[in-house]
C-alpha cells in the first residue's frame, strides 16, 4: 500500500514526444522529474495486491485564501468517509477572492449501505478541517446519488 507519482518506464504507441514549439518544456515537465521514466502528472495509489487507483493530477492546485492546496489532497480526505464512494474537488470563480473555496461532488455509498445523513456536508467539512486545515473546508458540497 503506497502512494506516489504515476510514472511509465517504457514508451507506448501514441505517447507524446514533444510540446509544439517548446521541446525543452516537454523534457523538463515529463522526463526530468524522474530520470528514466515518463512522468504522467498524475498521482496513484497501489494496493498490496498490485491494483492501481489514480488519485488525481499532482499539479491541480487551488488557491484558497492565499493558500495553495492540491485537489487530490482534499479528495483523499473526503474519500475516507464511510459514505463517500469517490469525490471531485474544484474551485469556482469568486468576485473578491479570485478563486472561491472549493465545491466538492460526492457520489455516495449511502443508498445501499444506509450511511446517508442530512449532516454529511458538515461532517465532511469538519473532517477536512481536522485533517488539512480550516481554510481547506469547502463552502459548497454537492451530494449526488449516482
Amino acid at each position: 500500500n503506497i502512494s506516489g507519482a504515476l510514472c511509465i518506464s517504457q514508451a507506448w504507441p501514441g505517447m507524446a514526444r514533444t510540446i509544439y514549439n517548446d521541446h525543452k518544456r516537454f523534457l523538463e515537465t515529463y522526463l526530468t522529474p524522474y530520470p528514466g521514466f515518463f512522468f504522467t502528472g498524475d498521482g496513484a495509489y497501489r494496493t498490496s495486491e498490485g491494483y492501481y487507483q489514480l488519485t488525481g493530477r499532482l499539479d491541480d492546485i487551488i488557491n484558497i485564501s492565499g493558500h495553495r492546496l492540491g485537489t487530490a489532497e482534499v479528495e483523499d480526505v473526503v474519500n475516507h468517509h464511510v459514505a463517500v464512494a469517490e469525490s471531485a474537488v474544484i474551485s469556482y470563480p469568486h468576485e473578491l477572492k479570485g478563486e472561491g473555496k472549493m465545491l466538492t461532488f460526492l457520489p455516495l455509498k449511502c443508498l445501499s449501505q444506509g450511511y446517508c445523513t442530512t449532516t454529511l456536508p458538515a461532517e465532511l467539512r469538519e473532517l477536512i478541517s481536522q485533517k488539512i486545515a480550516k481554510y481547506a473546508a469547502p463552502e459548497y458540497v454537492q451530494v449526488t446519488h449516482r
